[in-house]
């Protein structure tokens, strides 16, 4: 800067210099030429009284003589005298008298002077011809001698000038004014160098520190004491104060927003005002986030919320949702996105405390030189797998795979956010755990686990339509344990749900994930065999429970084992009622027969079985 400013300074003053010498120039040369034509007045004037003292003494002969005397006059080349039209017809022609140029014959006719100049690079002429017009004033009355009007042109004085002389002493004085600029604007910038370069170090510093600032670097600028200014002493301390004070201010709104997200302390690398704008706008975009999810009615819901998150605002492209119920030590995947898949799914699927991430409690990444989790085996591309814990028996993996080195480490500088958004999700997703562990729990028999009777209507809403819809059939078998009023009043109340919980058991080992079991009430079960290929392969069914029931043994008292056997009612949906209600009350019906017919049986509905048990 202080060299731009030196070499601006010496091209205004080379600027100057050139201005005030071409103005210099100017003038001299005006000056020049008036004194020149000045001059030329003078010996004109000389010469045009030399004429008329001869004329009134009568020595006209000794004329030329004196023309001749007067053209020897320093820097006088030439002189001549002509005569007008006027004098010509009074005295007569004359050749040494006539014009010798158009200029002589244009001072003639307008009476006034004029001259050019043959201006060379060594020399300089002047061509001047001064006009003599006759006069009336007293003592030199013109119109008394010739027949003429006062102002009329008698004649002029010609003559050649050489100037060179006035132009040389003019330009010895041009070149002296140059040096003279010169010379002072050295001694100014020396004179003014120190305080200068005072100035310039204290605008280098704030414009240093200015632009250090912006990026996040806040640093103090020094005075020197070479320089004593007041003012200028004021405004570094107050820009010191300024900076300091702006400093502590960003550094300390940076660590109180970082405690927000659970950041660690900035790098001083980084612009914390750049820092704290982005945590401000993650926090803004986290209290909408929250804000939805609160509304949101189910956990899938909110893993979906929260995938869209990952997704638009991250741009993270492959990850998986996986619950684990550490109590029942059962492993879950809810959510998959993206083309890559879970690479340790058949490791932990069986076994979820195989995970290394859900039994440390901790983040784990991949690493550059071992594995941090045996299970991911894959050379090109990498995890980060983080833990949330969503309630005592239930936590949440997140695992992100990333196809890239570069990707991982974006990851990396991201995950505080990332995990901000998990750490707001994780208590609405408990909520909603709970919520659905409650409604499970108004809809579970608390004794055997089955689903209970209030579950059979609720479900029933749903389920009958979507039946129809898809014209299947459906096989509705209604159990009953033969004689369990007697297991109560022999054995007691605790060997009498150990029968039903034997009872339920059997039930889920014998039909298929996708029919019903419910306890009905009491001793009293109903399976609903959903989309049953035939009456027959219900019956078939419906014997295999019968048969299995009759065979299991029951541990009592004292080594003691119980049989026990089941009779069953069997319905078909649509065949015998578009009512689930009819077809279970028909099921009901046809366990009635079984029950009078000896028991351990099983019996489908026949509409002749609607009047016998009408009269009974």
């Amino acid at each position: 800067m202080r060299k731009k400013s030196t070499l601006l300074f010496i091209i205004i003053g080379f600027l100057l210099i050139i201005a005030i010498t071409s103005l210099c120039l100017y003038n001299l040369r005006n000056a020049n030429l008036k004194s020149s034509i000045k001059n030329a007045q003078v010996i004109a004037n000389v010469v045009e009284t030399g004429l008329l003292s001869h004329m009134i003494n009568g020595n006209t002969n000794q004329v030329n003589t004196f023309i001749d005397s007067a053209a020897r006059i320093k820097n006088i080349e030439e002189l001549w005298v002509v005569r007008s039209d006027l004098v010509k017809k009074q005295y007569g022609n004359s050749n040494l008298r006539t014009p010798k140029d158009d200029l002589d014959e244009e001072v003639l006719k307008t009476g006034k002077l004029n001259y050019s100049l043959d201006e060379h690079f060594t020399k300089t002429l002047m061509r001047v011809t001064v006009p003599f017009n006759a006069t009336s004033e007293k003592g030199m009355d013109c119109t008394s001698c010739h027949h003429v009007n006062h102002g009329d042109t008698l004649g002029a004085v010609s003559m050649k000038m050489d100037i060179s002389e006035y132009k040389n002493n003019g330009l010895e004085i041009i070149y002296l004014i140059p040096m003279i600029l010169i010379f002072t604007i050295f001694i100014m910038i020396l004179i003014s160098r120190k305080e200068n370069d005072y100035y310039l170090d204290i605008l280098q510093q704030l414009s240093s520190s200015i632009r250090q600032a912006v990026n996040g670097k806040f640093r103090r600028i020094h005075n020197s004491n070479e320089y004593e200014n007041d003012k200028i002493t004021d405004l570094i301390n107050d820009y010191n104060k300024m900076i300091t004070t702006f400093k502590d201010t960003s550094y300390d709104i940076e660590r109180k927003l970082q405690g927000f997200i659970g950041q660690t302390a900035n790098s001083s690398n980084i612009n914390p005002l750049e820092k704290s704008k982005d945590i401000i706008k993650n926090l803004s975009n986290l209290y909408q986030f929250k804000k939805e999810i609160e509304l949101d009615n189910t956990k899938d819901e909110i893993y979906q919320r929260l995938s869209e998150v990952f997704i638009n605002q991250y741009q993270i492209s492959n990850f998986t949702f996986l619950e684990i119920d550490t109590l029942k030590n059962k492993i879950q995947i809810v959510k998959e996105v993206g083309e890559e898949d879970l690479y340790c799914k058949d490791n932990i699927i069986n076994d979820p405390e195989l995970c290394r991430c859900a039994r440390t409690r901790n983040d784990v990444i991949s690493v550059d030189f071992h594995h941090s989790c045996p299970y991911f085996k894959e050379k090109n591309k990498f995890h980060y797998c983080i833990d949330v814990e969503i309630s005592k028996n239930i936590c949440l993996i997140i695992n992100f795979i990333c196809t890239s080195r570069r990707e991982l480490d974006n990851l990396k500088d991201k995950i505080s956010f990332i995990k901000s958004y998990i750490n707001e999700a994780a208590p609405s997703v408990e909520v909603k755990l709970l919520m659905e562990a409650l409604q499970e729990s108004a809809f579970e028999d608390g004794l055997t686990g089955l689903y209970n009777r209030k579950f059979l209507d609720e479900h029933s809403k749903k389920l009958i339509p979507q039946v129809k819809r898809e014209d299947i059939s459906v096989g509705v078998l209604l159990l009953d344990m033969d004689h369990f009023k007697a297991v109560n009043d022999e054995y007691g109340h605790d060997i009498g749900d150990k029968v039903l919980k034997e009872l339920a058991r059997i039930l889920n080992e014998t039909v298929r994930e996708s029919d019903l079991i419910v306890r009905y009430g009491g001793e009293e079960f109903i399976v609903l065999l959903i989309g049953v290929n035939s009456e027959q392969d219900a019956m078939n069914v419906a014997n295999k429970i019968r048969q299995r029931v009759r065979e299991n043994e029951i541990d009592v008292y004292a080594g003691n084992k119980l049989k026990k056997t089941v009779s069953i009612g069997l319905s078909m949906f649509p065949e015998d009622s578009n009512n689930l209600d009819s077809v279970i009350k028909n099921a009901d019906i046809a366990l009635y027969e079984a029950k009078n017919g000896g028991r351990d049986q099983v019996v489908r509905f026949q509409e002749n079985q609607v009047s016998s048990v009408d009269l009974f």
